[in-house]
């Protein structure tokens, strides 16, 4: 099932101004904190995803895509008055010649967007963004934009880089709508909640809490716990510990101390204890709309048997459905047990676009396959059988 999602008029919000002029001045940045007060303040105006938050990317960019030799490549575009419009927050890196622009965040981040202002995201057209690819032409800094895992609307605004040449993900994004107001049950079921219930009654000792970790010291702790067990969850499956790549460690405890202006941390971290040990924990960000799962790990120990993770997510729908959120999302990508929360499918779309001569075949070459990879995850014989393979290959 996917979600129908209407775009709202929102007219009545702001007083009527001038419609935006056209061409509008287009520039390229490599140094994040030249790019950080337009950053900030389109940041403000909240169309775009928490991914793109400032403090999130540039802790990202700084202790993981610094050592990964990407280069920032961040896009801004201002009116004639100087007043910005949008900013794309990418990287380059050289791949077997071609220079590559995408998404800053790497796979850490689920969602890529723009962000936009949100009267030029009401108005801009699909010439206004061929003019745009047109000055980034010219300015020849790239040959191929990779712009992976994009949402085709977020809140309640269609996505304008929809309106470029693009193709489905390989993967799309199971997620639970939630209506402000409605019952509990209407979110987790009165089946499923006694169930877990009954499960939580066994794992129960001495200090049994849910908690949003609020102080530094919180943070911490939950983390060293997390980086002492997440790589033996990650061994166990046979998995490669992706958090134990350069910088990875350093990049998620700086984003998760990050504060926002308005209170609460840039990612926040809900965690299961009693007061022998941390059970489970999930971490992802917020924006008061939508919140959308990043990492998460749980015990070791024989309380694993009683599914502390479906228990966790079981308190953090709730924590969001009784603030009036209207999204929750556990990451992109159909495990199954993503699938006894969040029902409905949102689809996600990947955009390749030759900048140069030198980047048109490569455009071409990883379109096709990222739709190979598409094709193999939705038969259930051939993925069974690439992952067979992957694994007797190590």
């Amino acid at each position: 099932m996917t979600i129908a999602v209407a775009i709202e008029s929102r007219t009545a919000e702001a007083p009527a101004r001038p419609k935006i002029r056209r061409l509008p001045r287009v520039d390229i940045l490599s140094d994040l904190s030249l790019a950080e007060p337009t950053w900030r303040q389109l940041e403000a105006r909240q169309l775009a995803t928490p991914y793109q938050r400032f403090d999130l990317l540039a802790a990202w960019q700084r202790e993981v895509g610094a050592r990964e030799n990407a280069l920032p490549f961040i896009v801004t575009v201002h009116d004639s008055d100087g007043q910005p419009l949008l900013l794309l927050p990418l990287t380059t890196r050289n791949a077997r010649g071609v220079r590559v622009a995408g998404f800053m965040g790497g796979k850490h981040a689920n969602f890529n967007m723009a962000l936009w202002d949100r009267d030029y995201a009401r108005e801009v057209t699909a010439p206004d963004l061929d003019a745009l690819l047109s000055q980034l032409r010219a300015k020849a800094a790239a040959d191929l934009l990779v712009l992976r895992r994009q949402p085709r609307h977020w809140q309640d605004f269609l996505n304008p880089l929809a309106m470029l040449p693009g193709q489905r993900s390989v993967d799309d994004c199971p997620v639970l709508p939630m209506v402000p107001g409605d019952p509990a049950t209407n979110r987790i079921s009165k089946s499923f909640r006694k169930r877990l219930k009954s499960k939580e009654r066994k794992l129960q000792s001495p200090g049994h809490r849910y908690h949003v970790a609020r102080t530094d010291a919180d943070i911490e702790r939950l983390l060293d716990w997390f980086f002492r067990v997440k790589p033996m969850r990650m061994a166990e499956q046979n998995l490669p510990d992706v958090f134990a790549a350069p910088g990875v460690e350093q990049f998620l405890r700086k984003a998760c101390h990050a504060a926002l202006p308005g209170g609460g941390r840039v990612i926040d971290i809900h965690a299961l204890e009693c007061d022998d040990e941390v059970i489970a924990i999930f971490a992802g960000v917020a924006d008061g709309h939508r919140f959308s799962m990043m990492f998460n790990t749980y015990t070791m120990s024989a309380r694993s048997h009683y599914s502390p993770g479906l228990i966790l997510m079981g308190y953090i729908i709730d924590h969001y459905g009784e603030r009036g959120y209207r999204t929750l999302d556990l990451g992109i990508g159909s495990d199954d047990y993503k699938r006894q929360f969040c029902k409905c499918d949102e689809p996600i779309f990947d955009s390749f676009i030759p900048l140069t001569s030198r980047g048109r075949l490569a455009a071409a070459a990883t379109a096709g396959l990222s739709r190979a990879k598409r094709l193999v995850k939705s038969n259930q014989a051939l993925f069974h059988l690439a992952r067979g393979l992957r694994r007797a290959m190590g």
